[in-house]
């Protein structure tokens, strides 16, 4: 794809009850411009990610315009997309097709989500919106709702550990890694490094896992600004190239494959192979999600990823990082803006300005992000190849 991400914006994430969307995403957006250095004028697009301010705030539609109104890109043509958690990384692939297309010439996207309030049962209720509520049974509104996605990943994770022998050990392993990870991220929710032992010791959410397992409800914005490389090149800003951007759906009664079906798509759009990727951020909204995904990209044989965690390999300074922010689980899954996020990680990996948590030598790196759920996985799936120019 000829794409090049120019600048990157991103805020703190967290639980902010008193701060609005529109307070979030502009700050990420204008982050994102100054970065670049371009011009509210010069942005011909913006492409807006939300998964459920419809929910969570009662704006269902114009949300991007809302969302942006007080920004410095305010007025400029604007579209909002919506995906469950990889809206913004669906929002990102629209916004490089737009480029590619030569149809712009520079495009900006913002992924965010306000699911804090009062009221902690908003969020919970409309996480469950993002399976087929028709076929879904309904819970009854006067009961508090059930943790419907933990409980989705808690089987996945006994159904690997069945198949594989990893333990919940191994899972712990994972959210330790994160959590240390996230704690050299000053934008993270979870800032606290955690020991193996701690998170063992945790409340448990759904067994097999505890608290420390699943990531949290909270609030955020990310930024990304694409133009063309030669368009970069003009304004001395090299930045980091876009391989491969590819997007997967699956249907009732799928195997569960979206994910293994996107990632090779994405590997044959930028012509390398999963041995390739020094770095990657993928989707642990829960800690077993890490192992499985790590198979499904090709990054472990099917049953290994356990020890390749064991191994160390998916550490900072390992033979490939996995989730150097510190992922969902530490950095936080505002799901709206999860997606950007990871493309601000990555890109901060690729222009060396990742801090405590950088990854030596890191020249390419790959973003997964999965929403909703639908048959044997998830409904939607983004995976994202970036490279150093």
């Amino acid at each position: 794809m000829d794409v090049t991400v120019i600048g990157t914006g991103i805020t703190r994430f967290g639980m902010f009850v008193e701060t609005r969307l529109r307070e979030l995403a502009s700050e990420a957006a204008d982050r994102a411009l100054a970065d670049a250095g371009v011009s509210a004028e010069e942005v011909g697009l913006v492409v807006f990610g939300n998964a459920a301010a419809g929910l969570l705030t009662g704006q269902e539609m114009i949300r991007a315009h809302t969302a942006l109104g007080s920004s410095r890109v305010a007025g400029r043509p604007m579209i909002s997309v919506e995906n469950a958690c990889a809206s913004s990384s669906s929002a990102f692939h629209l916004g490089a097709l737009a480029v590619a297309s030569g149809g712009y010439d520079t495009v900006l996207i913002v992924g965010a989500e306000k699911m804090t309030s009062t009221d902690r049962s908003r969020a919970a209720r409309a996480l469950a919106a993002a399976v087929d509520v028709e076929l879904e049974p309904s819970e009854d509104p006067e009961l508090p709702p059930r943790p419907v996605f933990m409980e989705i990943y808690a089987a996945e994770a006994r159904d690997y550990m069945r198949r594989t022998g990893a333990t919940a050990r191994d899972l712990a392993r994972v959210a330790a890694k994160n959590s240390r990870n996230g704690s050299l991220n000053p934008i993270a929710q979870n800032g606290n490094a955690l020991t193996v032992d701690d998170v063992l010791a945790a409340r448990t959410i759904v067994d097999p896992l505890t608290r420390p397992m699943c990531s949290s409800i909270g609030d955020g914005a990310a930024a990304v600004v694409l133009t063309r490389p030669e368009l970069a090149a003009r304004r001395g800003n090299p930045g980091v190239r876009v391989l491969a951007c590819t997007v997967g759906a699956a249907r009732a009664g799928d195997d569960g494959d979206v994910v293994a079906r996107t990632a090779r798509a994405a590997y044959e759009q930028a012509s390398l192979r999963p041995g390739d990727i020094g770095v990657c951020e993928v989707h642990d909204a829960a800690a077993p999600a890490e192992l499985v995904i790590a198979e499904e990209l090709g990054l472990a044989a099917e049953g290994e990823a356990a020890g390749l965690v064991r191994s160390g390999a998916t550490e900072i300074s390992g033979r490939i990082p996995i989730n150097p922010s510190g992922g969902l689980i530490a950095r936080g899954h505002p799901v709206g803006a999860t997606g950007a996020a990871q493309i601000v990680e990555l890109t901060d990996q690729l222009r060396g300005r990742a801090g405590d948590r950088q990854v030596a030598r890191a020249r390419i790196g790959l973003a997964e992000n999965a929403g909703g759920s639908l048959g044997n996985g998830p409904a939607a799936c983004v995976v994202t190849i970036l490279a150093v120019q």
